[in-house]
């Protein structure tokens, strides 16, 4: 087992992941992972050819090793956040397929009044949280210290979309262009179908409701492929693949959209 230092703390037998102060009580957590269906893949053992050939256009991956993103970790510590950027204003984005309502807040008032776990009364609409929507003049010393997934696409280049959000929060499925996703801290569980394999869904339903109310009476055909992906690991959709996304725990996370 390779272990990264900084990512992982021994607590007598029990290997524990560091949250970096972003906790969830045990008993919070409505969702865990499930079964990993995507391929995974160890950045040592993929080249950028066969990246290209085997994935880039035709099907997801998830990548481990790829990067050492320690420092940029460090600052996404809630601690760091809090002292560096509390006094911040961010755009929430509501939880639902499409996202049309906004709000700004500090992201002071956002970590300490809005950003709880949710539950399965809540709807997507309802639901606020951060994802994207970023200054990226404002964040540039943070985003300055992200490596990126060594991997990209002939003519194509990366925007990147940070934040953070509370256990059981996710956005219900949707598509755009190829892109990678990164947990930073927590762990996320994904759910991805193919262009042609429509997923059926209430937009304004969120994932944890999806999952425990529609996801155990799929046709076997209509299942999607879904893997969790931990703090350090990088999972690849392609171009205009459904994907739904649910937070296991509090979550801090970093996208690259191709485009």
């Amino acid at each position: 087992m390779k272990l990264h230092l900084g990512l992982l703390l021994i607590v007598g037998a029990v290997v524990l992941a560091d949250d970096g102060g972003w906790f969830t009580d045990e008993d919070k957590l409505f969702a865990q992972p499930g079964p990993c269906t995507v391929e995974v893949r160890d950045a040592a053992d993929l080249t950028k050819k066969e990246f290209l050939s085997r994935y880039a256009f035709s099907q997801p991956v998830v990548i481990r090793g790829a990067t050492d993103n320690s420092e940029f970790r460090n600052d996404c510590r809630k601690d760091e956040m809090l002292k560096k950027y509390g006094s911040k204003v961010i755009r929430l984005s509501s939880a639902n397929t499409y996202s049309y309502q906004k709000a700004d807040v500090t992201l002071k008032k956002y970590v300490e009044d809005i950003l709880k776990p949710q539950t399965l009364e809540m709807f997507g609409n309802e639901t606020f949280y951060w994802f994207g929507d970023n200054n990226h003049t404002e964040w540039k010393e943070l985003f300055d210290k992200y490596i990126p997934p060594p991997y990209s696409l002939p003519g194509l280049t990366g925007a990147y979309s940070f934040g953070m959000a509370g256990a059981g929060t996710g956005v219900p499925f949707h598509f755009h262009g190829p892109g990678f996703g990164e947990v930073v801290f927590g762990r996320k569980r994904w759910f991805l179908l193919p262009p042609d394999k429509t997923p059926h869904f209430h937009p304004n339903k969120t994932t944890l409701q999806w999952l425990y109310e529609d996801y155990q009476e799929l046709h076997p055909l209509e299942v999607p492929l879904e893997c969790t992906i931990n703090q350090g690991d990088i999972i690849y959709f392609p171009n205009r693949w459904w994907h739904g996304t649910l937070n296991i725990d509090t979550s801090v996370f970093i996208s690259t959209f191709l485009g």
